[in-house]
């Protein structure tokens, strides 16, 4: 049965990955996000002249900048497609893939102050914003450059030395992906239907990584099946513990969540550091 299942949800799995990252699929989504771009700026154009009322969503679209916002709310929405599809890879390409969405968190939320800012860029306008837009701007930069600098020291290690095992386990974590597209699906609906009931919408990136929390825990407790091997059980543990840091990062006030952002990739880095330096006097026997 479970051998059955696996099957199925590989192959729905890897026809969803193909569409996703076929050239098509991107070509269509710059179209996209170009065309949102543009009309949502005539929108705004039209509000402020006062061609039209759009009701609920009339006082943000009075804002020559709000379309800035939008487009990088779409594009976070579209790379958390890429969190999903890249989570059978690996558990740490998966980590670094989350503190990648969180760096465009940061863009997105800098971009946001800037909206806040009158067309006229007087100095009384810009003194709540700048500051703001100056530390989510570099903490963005701080996330990137330490995530960088991860990925290069990231080494790839099988968690099972048989064949079998590692493609069961690999087929588990499309499973539970494909699961995750389904909570993505959910979520979005959700969202979807408060802002056309109220005018706001959510922007429920925290509920997403909360559910990514879980989803984590469960490839840790999988990976029990394949191995017990302390250091690989530590390594997966503590990625769970960085995406939870992540989650409270998007939760908490203005400066606590870029810090915390911040260290949460600089525990993913003295981890993985760590890791390569122990893993030079372990064999590989010892590992499987």
């Amino acid at each position: 049965m479970l051998k059955r299942t696996l099957t199925y949800s590989n192959r729905i799995f890897e026809a969803c990955k193909q569409f996703y990252e076929n050239k098509t699929s991107l070509y269509a989504t710059s179209v996209v996000l170009v065309f949102v771009f543009i009309v949502c700026s005539l929108l705004s154009v039209f509000v402020i002249t006062d061609m039209i009322d759009l009701g609920y969503y009339h006082d943000k679209f009075a804002n020559p900048f709000f379309s800035i916002e939008i487009v990088f709310t779409l594009l976070l929405i579209i790379e958390l497609f890429g969190l999903i599809f890249i989570l059978p890879q690996s558990v740490a390409k998966s980590v670094g893939k989350q503190f990648e969405l969180l760096s465009l968190i940061f863009l997105r939320d800098g971009f946001k102050e800037f909206s806040h800012i009158g067309a006229d860029f007087r100095w009384e306008h810009m003194q709540g914003s700048l500051i703001p837009m100056v530390v989510y701007g570099f903490g963005a930069i701080a996330v990137f450059s330490i995530i960088s600098i991860t990925a290069k020291l990231q080494k790839r290690i099988r968690l099972t030395s048989a064949e079998d095992d590692q493609e069961q386990f690999i087929k588990l974590k499309k499973l539970l992906a494909l699961l995750l597209l389904v909570a993505f699906a959910i979520v979005g609906f959700n969202d979807l239907k408060i802002l056309f009931t109220t005018g706001s919408y959510l922007h429920s990136f925290q509920t997403f990584y909360t559910v990514l929390i879980f989803s984590d825990i469960i490839i840790v407790l999988i990976a029990l099946r394949y191995t017990l091997n302390y250091y690989r059980i530590f390594r997966y543990s503590a990625f769970v513990l960085a995406t939870i840091l992540i989650r409270v990062s998007l939760s908490a006030d203005t400066y606590y969540n870029v810090a915390i952002g911040v260290i949460a990739s600089l525990f993913v880095l003295t981890l993985t550091a760590a890791y390569n330096y122990f893993l030079k006097d372990i064999s590989e026997k010892k590992l499987l």
